[in-house]
């Protein structure tokens, strides 16, 4: 199987999420590794740990703009006087006397020729303002459709999430005329994902799933969280993940799973990688990025726009790559 051609030396950026218990476990973690592990890997954590700490630093200043629901862009009305469909498609779709019969799939000139639009799904008590500079990465790179949903934070099931998603991915692809798309999600937001695609069938809809710290396995970071239930459900013992470990026969969705072990609310931190023998998956191992920089890291955005483009088709077993 061909690895897919990542880049190197991750780049500091700005933000993400925040809880007093995050904070005291990330200002820990450099002291508990520099008793137990060698002096590269303790040099890490601590590197990542610092980053970490202006990463969080940045997102709670960025937090209030990404509390509301991002407005979708409409649709655009095809004007009399556009030019050539091909010279610019998202601004002259077909006229309306073009579109096909009720009934059959509606589609732009993008179809085909364009990137799928992508979704983006934030983690938990976070929202869409975590993924400032991804998507400005992703525009510059020539994904002209990249939306980002947020979800309540006082969501109390993961499987409801997942049905709003549903409903979210329907609308896209009505709207910009693409029968697939795909989603990049943060931790809890991956495994929203994933729920999607493998138990309500969104495996028709979904190219690609990127996961960034997702806890596929689950995590036991943080006990005392677990009055929550949509943390429980992400507990390794959780019936969530026991559903995902089920057999999921034809799936024809693509995971790429990045996860890194400077990462400290994945505990351990394998279990952000994806074990399951139905699944098409890439795993991805980022060194030296700790779980709030993976959606503004410059590395991981260049994976990601990697693993978008060159989406693999044929079937496979799981392949694992390093980022160093």
């Amino acid at each position: 199987m061909q690895a897919l051609p990542f880049l190197s030396a991750p780049l500091l950026s700005t933000p993400l999420l925040s809880t007093p218990l995050l904070l005291t476990r990330l200002l820990a973690a450099p002291l508990q590794g520099a008793r137990r592990l060698p002096t590269r890997a303790s040099s890490l954590i601590l590197r990542s740990t610092v980053v970490e700490l202006a990463v969080l630093a940045g997102h709670l200043l960025l937090y209030p703009t990404g509390i509301s629901q991002e407005r979708p862009v409409p649709r655009p009305v095809p004007h009399p006087a556009a030019g050539p469909l091909d010279e610019h498609p998202d601004e002259h779709p077909a006229p309306e006397a073009m579109q096909p019969a009720p009934g059959t799939p509606s589609l732009l000139p993008t179809e085909g020729r364009a990137h799928p639009p992508v979704l983006l799904l934030h983690g938990f008590i976070d929202n869409r303002s975590v993924f400032l500079l991804l998507r400005r990465s992703l525009h510059r790179h020539g994904w002209r459709h990249v939306e980002a949903l947020n979800y309540s934070p006082l969501t109390c099931d993961l499987r409801k999430a997942a049905e709003l998603l549903n409903r979210h991915v329907e609308e896209v692809c009505a709207r910009t005329g693409h029968r697939r798309v795909d989603i990049v999600g943060h931790s809890l937001g991956g495994l929203i994902a994933r729920y999607y695609v493998q138990r309500l069938g969104g495996d028709a809809r979904v190219r690609v799933v990127v996961t960034l710290g997702t806890p596929h396995s689950g995590t036991r970071i943080a006990p005392l969280m677990s009055a929550h239930p949509i943390v429980r459900q992400m507990r390794p013992d959780s019936e969530v993940l026991a559903e995902l470990s089920r057999p999921a026969p034809n799936c024809r969705t693509q995971f790429v799973a990045f996860w890194s072990e400077e990462d400290q609310v994945m505990v351990p931190a394998t279990t952000a990688r994806i074990d399951h023998p139905d699944l098409l998956a890439y795993n991805v191992h980022v060194a030296g990025v700790g779980h709030l920089a993976l959606p503004v890291n410059g590395t991981v955005a260049a994976g990601i726009r990697e693993a978008l483009a060159s989406a693999e088709t044929t079937e496979g077993a799981t392949d694992v790559i390093s980022v160093a």
